[in-house]
Formats: structure tokens, sequence, C-alpha cells
């Protein structure tokens, strides 16, 4: 295990340190949680989270505000959001040490929080989640105060709980999420008893009091999707089987067991399917072609064939198969409806911003090549879904590259012939030099006053067969567009 080492960027941080001991001799200054743990696995980390003992509330924060903006963030338990002076360090959480009393409803905010200067650090580590994030690093000593052994459970790769799992569980729902995102991220296993009572308290998930949940959408949703960005399938893997998708989100179970033609599935059902899809995105064909997924691609994916136990119908004679008819618009529904309900649009951050109704289009769309096939699609609809709005039109090729990728047929072939007829088609339309579609020749305007049209369907046929012939570079002037438009006049 590597020792810590401040990146060259957080020297300030024990500047800082140096400067506030010899304002006050009794402080101790430590690193604490998710960056102690990620110095030590040499992983990048943003946020920065110190604890100052030794040194009471005011006196601290009159120091903090005579080096930078202060703002106190936590009145009753003495959390300052500090942004120092002349440094490029971003604002840093500064608290006192803290211990916490939950009430037990089991509501991550719902705790007694009391700050005491004089607490040593190993009472405040006490109160915390897993043993890899209840470690801190004496800055000034240049020593690690470990109590509950997470530097062991680093080395084994081990998520586990400080003190009594179900208690810690108990105190704050959200930790059953948060358990497993850092399985996830980390690429860790989480230890047996953590795991067993994850499981039990798992049906808790749900919980509300006053009417009130106790663990708000919002706080899911961001566990939710930091986990899926970390490792999809995983994250698939160890939601089901610790039973967060049982509670939140079991309209996915029905694509277990659900069926699909073996001719082009040889992968097996949907939820196979989904799996190995979701697996594609971390591949580096899909990273060569995308670069890496993004939460709205990702959720896409794990969304495409919702509705297929929906739709499904089987065949009634010789020569049928398995069918999925409307999959595609039903699927795209259910999206909207669970993307809304988990509130997923609420939390945003690095590759994570997932809307609603963008979410569902994408699953509206996914069998575009296969209803429509590429090289006979025109050109206007190329632009509708792919370069109107091009990171839609992104999205939506990295679905379809997924979806093909995972879709296999009886010699284990993937369907991807009419994705890279697509890729083809996109490239053909573009400018060589721009890479953008030209602009329109003519808008709806120009041509009302050239035919004398009032708004109506056959302004919009016009604009649409004016359109198609400039994408296909049978015209290239607003003169040949005039003259184009007035000899369709009449075919319209």
């Amino acid at each position: 295990m590597k020792k810590i080492r401040l990146p060259l960027q957080k020297s300030a941080v024990r500047s800082l340190a140096r400067t506030l001991q010899k304002k006050f001799s009794a402080a101790s200054i430590y690193l604490v949680g998710g960056y102690v743990r990620d110095l030590l696995l040499g992983r990048d980390s943003k946020d920065i989270d110190l604890v100052v003992a030794g040194v009471p509330a005011k006196k601290l924060q009159t120091f903090l505000k005579s080096r930078g903006s202060v703002n106190l963030v936590g009145r009753h338990f003495g959390v300052f959001k500090f942004v120092p002076k002349k440094t490029s360090l971003p604002a840093i959480d500064i608290a006192l040490p803290r211990t916490e009393h939950a009430w037990g409803t089991g509501g991550y905010r719902d705790v007694k929080v009391q700050s005491n200067w004089q607490l040593p650090i190993e009472e405040d580590l006490g109160r915390r989640d897993f043993t890899v994030n209840a470690m801190a690093w004496d800055i000034l000593q240049n020593k690690l105060i470990d109590p509950f052994h997470g530097q062991k459970d680093l080395r084994k790769k081990i998520i586990r709980a400080v003190g009594k799992p179900l208690v810690r569980f108990q105190e704050d729902y959200s930790r059953l999420l948060r358990a497993v995102r850092f399985a996830c991220q980390l690429n860790f296993s989480i230890e047996p008893k953590t795991w067993k009572a994850l499981q039990g308290t798992m049906p808790r998930l749900n919980a509300k009091k006053g009417g009130q949940r106790v663990v708000p959408f919002e706080v899911m949703a961001k566990e939710l999707l930091k986990t899926f960005l970390a490792d999809p399938p995983r994250a698939l893997e160890l939601l089901d089987q610790s039973g967060v998708i049982r509670q939140l989100i079991p309209e996915l179970l029905a694509m277990k067991k659900c069926p699909q033609p073996s001719q082009y599935h040889s992968e097996g059902d949907v939820w196979n399917h989904t799996k190995l899809a979701l697996s594609t995105l971390t591949g580096k064909k899909f990273e060569k072609e995308f670069g890496p997924a993004n939460a709205e691609i990702i959720m896409a994916v794990l969304f495409h064939d919702l509705a297929k136990p929906k739709t499904i119908t089987y065949p009634k004679k010789r020569g049928e198969r398995i069918r999925f008819d409307g999959h595609d618009a039903i699927g795209a529904e259910m999206t909207k409806k669970i993307a809304e309900r988990l509130r997923l649009s609420s939390y945003k951050d690095e590759r994570i911003e997932v809307d609603a109704d963008r979410l569902a289009n994408l699953v509206r769309a996914h069998l575009l090549l296969i209803s429509g096939r590429p090289s006979a699609m025109r050109a206007t609809t190329i632009e509708r879904y792919y370069l109107r709005d091009q990171l839609l039109g992104h999205e939506l090729l990295a679905l379809q590259f997924a979806d093909g990728s995972a879709t296999l047929d009886r010699q284990g072939k993937p369907a991807l012939r009419e994705y890279r007829a697509m890729r083809q088609r996109i490239r053909a339309l573009l400018n060589r030099r721009t890479r953008h579609l030209p602009p329109p020749l003519l808008d709806g305007h120009e041509i009302m006053r050239l035919l004398k049209l009032r708004p109506g369907p056959e302004v919009g046929a016009a604009i649409e067969q004016l359109r198609e012939a400039q994408l296909q570079g049978d015209i290239q002037t607003k003169l040949q567009a005039r003259t184009f438009v007035k000899k369709t006049d009449k075919k319209i």
C-alpha cells in the first residue's frame, strides 16, 4: 500500500495546517474520508475533507476568515466550507470532530450530530459508514489513523461496515446504495456480514415517515447513476442480487427468463441480452467509437428492451417466431415513467445528465436500423434522428452499437451490419471539411412567399422535399432551390 503524499497542488493544505498549528499549538489537522482512501489507492480525488481538533469553533472560523471565504454549512455541528485565498484549491470542507446519534428512522439526515473540538479523532471516525472511509491522515505528523483496519480492507479489496453492519444500515438506509456503489467504483467485494445485513435491510429502502420518503429519490438517483457509471454490467448484477432492483425498478425483473428467438438471440433471454449490451459499453471497441459511455447512454441500454415481456407473442403455427411488436414505443413510455419516478434528472455531474424525455426518445428510436434500412432511408430522416441534435444522435448510435453487439446469431456473430451502414451514410452526408450538414437553402417563410401559401402541411412537405434534394447533393444554391420548389409545387 502506498504512503500518502500530498499532490503538489494540495501542498497548500499542508501550509494551511502548519499556519493553523502555529496559531493554536493544540491543533491537530486530519485529512479524512474518501480523500484518504483514494490517495492510498492511487486514485484521483476531487473533494478535500478536513477535521480540525483542538480548536473551538468560533476561533477556527475567525482564523479561516482571515485566509479566505468561509460559509458555515453545518451550523449545529461545525462544518465550514472554506475557499482559501491565492490558491488553485477548490472549496474545502473543514469540520470539528463529531459524534452522531441516529433516531432510528433510517433517514440519511435524521441524526443528532454533536461537534466537540476536544473529541479524539478515533471517535469521529467511529460514526462513519465503511472501514475504507473511516481513516484519517494526520497531516503534520505524517501518520495514518486507522482504528477500524480500513487499510487492511483496501488490500483485501473489501467493503466492510464500521462496527455492526445492521446498526450502520439502520442509521441511514442510503448506505445500502453506497455500499454497492463503492463495490462497483473500486472493484471490491462486499464483506459477507455486511452483505447479509445489506440484503436484510433492503426492504426498508422505500420506508416513509410522516408520509415522506426517509431516503429521497434524489439521493437514490445520485447513487444509482454513479453506480451504473462506474461499472454498468456489475452494477446491474449487484443491484439485482442485493434487492435494489426489486425495491426501486421492479419492472426490470420481468426481463429474466423472457425468451427471444434463438436464430437472432443466441445470447439468451432479455436479461442476458441486456447484461451483454451493458458489458459492451466498457469494451475497447465501444470506447474507440464513442469514448466513455455517459449515464444517459447506460440508462438507455438498460431500458431499451424493458417492454419485451409486456409485448411478447408466441408463434401459433410453423414458420412463425416470437415477436415483440411495439416494444420500442411501449418501452419509451415505461422508461419515461421510471426516470421521472426515480428523479434521474435531479443529479448532474461529469458524464451524468439524464433527461427523461431524451431517454424515452432513445428507447423509442432504438429499432430504427431494423425498421428502416440505412441504404434506403431518406437523408432527412437521418438528419432528424442523428444530426439535428448531435449529442442525441451520438447517444442513439451508441445504443444501437451496444444493442447490435449483444444480438448474436446462432454462430455468435453480432448484428452490426446495419449500424455500419448507417455510419457510412452519415459520413457521406456530412461536409468533409466542416463535418456538419449545410444549412437549409430556404426557410418556411421564403417558401410560403414563393408559392403564395398559408401555414399548413403543404409548407412542411415542401420543406421536407427541398431538404432531401439538398442533402442528396441535387441542389446547392438558392436559385436552384427556388426552381426546385416551383417545379415540385404541383406534386405536393
